[in-house]
C-alpha cells in the first residue's frame, strides 16, 4: 500500500502542534509497518532527520503553503496531481484540511475547533478559510481523527450532517525523552536559569489563545500574600501577536522573576520541566494539551483550566482553575505552595494518569483509522 502522507508541519526549526503529532506517531508506524511505502509530502526543503526509515519516500511540492490562497494551490492542484503520479492508496493529513480534488480515499486529523470559539485569536483572513472550508473538508473526508472525546462532540455539535460513525478519538501522546529529572540536575538547572530558586513553569507558545496575561497578574497575587522567592519561566517560541505580551512585560512589577527561555529542544526542556516546583497551563482552549502529560511523566504537579479538554485528559491528578479569573489561577497555586503533602499525592496520580497515554497507542488508533479509509 502506498500511504501519502501531508507532513508539511515537520519544520526544520522546531517542532510542536501539528509538526509534534506527525512526527511521533508516523515514526512509531512506519517502523510497524515496513510492508507498505510512506510519500511524505512536503511544502519546502526539509530536514533529513525527518525521513526516518528505508520505506519512506520525501517529496517536496512548493510554493510553502503558509497562507489561504497557497493553501488552496496547494490541497487542490498540487496534491492531487503528487497523489495520481504516485498512484497512492490513502491520503492523510494531520492539520484539519484536505484536498477537494481528489478520488483518492482522505483520512484528516482535526485536533479542535478553536476557530469557532476563540477567532480573536487568528488572522482573519484564516478564520475566514477556516469556518468555508472546514464543513467541505469534513464532508470530503473518508475517514476523520481528532484527538479527544471533547473535539469529537464539538465537531458534532457545530457539523451535525457529520455521522457519529465517521469520526474516531486518536488521543495524543508524550514523548519518551519526558522524565524524572535527579536532584542534582535540579539544583544544576535551578543555577543556570533562576539563581538556585523554585519556580513554576508554564510551557507552549507565547500566543493569545495561551492566557499568559492572567497567568501574570495570578502571579502577581502569588508574588504580594507569599512573599516567597518563586519564578515564573515561560518556556515556548514566541507565536502570533505576541508583542503585546511582551510590552506588557516591560512594566511587570514581577518582571525579575519570569524568565524566558525561547523555544527549546526536547532534552534541555525536560530538563527544566522536571525541575520545576509544578506546571501552569492556563490555556483558553484546547483539543488535547500535550504538555500537561509532559508535566506529569516528569512528576511534576500540574494546575490548569477547567475547560475544553485538559479536565478529560489529566482527570484527577491535576487542580484546576477558570482561566478567566486571576485570583483563582492564584489560588490554587498558593493552595499547592502551601500543601507539600497535597503537591506528593498529586505527583503520584500524574504517575498513574500518564501512563493511559502514548504514542504508541495513538499510533495504533490512527492506523486503524487509515485502514478504515482504505476499506
Amino acid at each position: 500500500m502506498k500511504i501519502a502522507v501531508n507532513t508539511r508541519f515537520l519544520l526544520k526549526e522546531y517542532l510542536e502542534g501539528y509538526g509534534y503529532f506527525i512526527h511521533e506517531t508516523f515514526r512509531n508506524i512506519v517502523h510497524r509497518h515496513p510492508e507498505h511505502e510512506f510519500i511524505f509530502i512536503f511544502d519546502r526543503e526539509f530536514d533529513p532527520k525527518f525521513i526516518f526509515a528505508e520505506n519512506i519516500r520525501p517529496v517536496v511540492v512548493g510554493p510553502p503553503a503558509r497562507h489561504p490562497l497557497l493553501w488552496k494551490l496547494w490541497y487542490d492542484i498540487k496534491i492531487p496531481a503528487l497523489l495520481k503520479k504516485y498512484k497512492a492508496d490513502v491520503f492523510v493529513s494531520c492539520d484539519g484540511f484536505c484536498s477537494l480534488n481528489t478520488r483518492v480515499p482522505q483520512c484528516m486529523v482535526l485536533h479542535d475547533l478553536s476557530f469557532i470559539h476563540f477567532p480573536k485569536f487568528n488572522k482573519r483572513s484564516h478564520v475566514f478559510f477556516y469556518k468555508k472550508y472546514t464543513p467541505a473538508f469534513l464532508e470530503k473526508a473518508r475517514r476523520i481523527a481528532t484527538v479527544s472525546d471533547f473535539s469529537k462532540k464539538d465537531i458534532l455539535a457545530h457539523y451535525n450532517k457529520i455521522p457519529d460513525s465517521k469520526i474516531d478519538i486518536v488521543y495524543s501522546g508524550v514523548k519518551e525523552v519526558f522524565a524524572p529529572v535527579d536532584g542534582y540536575k535540579k539544583m544544576h538547572i535551578k543555577e543556570k536559569y533562576t539563581s538556585g530558586k523554585e519556580f513554576f513553569i508554564y510551557v507552549g507558545a507565547i500566543h493569545p489563545r495561551k492566557n499568559l496575561e492572567n497567568l501574570l497578574k495570578a502571579f502577581s497575587v502569588f508574588k504580594k500574600r507569599q512573599q516567597s522567592g518563586m519564578k515564573l519561566l515561560l518556556a515556548g517560541r514566541p507565536a502570533w501577536k505576541y508583542e503585546p505580551f511582551l510590552e506588557k512585560l516591560k512594566t511587570y512589577k514581577y518582571r525579575n522573576d519570569v524568565v524566558m527561555t525561547g523555544y527549546l529542544e526536547d532534552l534541555e526542556l525536560n530538563s527544566l520541566l522536571g525541575s520545576a516546583y509544578a506546571m501552569l497551563y492556563p490555556s483558553l482552549f484546547e483539543g488535547f494539551g500535550v504538555p500537561v502529560l509532559e508535566a506529569m511523566k516528569c512528576d511534576v504537579p500540574v494546575i490548569t483550566s477547567a475547560n475544553s479538554s485538559m479536565q478529560e485528559i489529566a482527570g484527577d491528578a491535576a487542580l484546576y482553575f477558570d482561566p478567566t479569573d486571576f485570583n483563582d489561577i492564584a489560588d490554587k497555586m498558593m493552595l499547592l505552595y502551601k500543601d507539600e503533602v497535597l503537591r506528593k499525592k498529586m505527583i503520584q496520580k500524574g504517575k498513574e494518569r500518564n501512563g493511559q497515554f502514548s504514542w504508541e497507542k495513538t499510533a495504533d488508533l490512527v492506523w486503524q483509522c487509515i485502514l478504515k479509509t482504505v476499506g
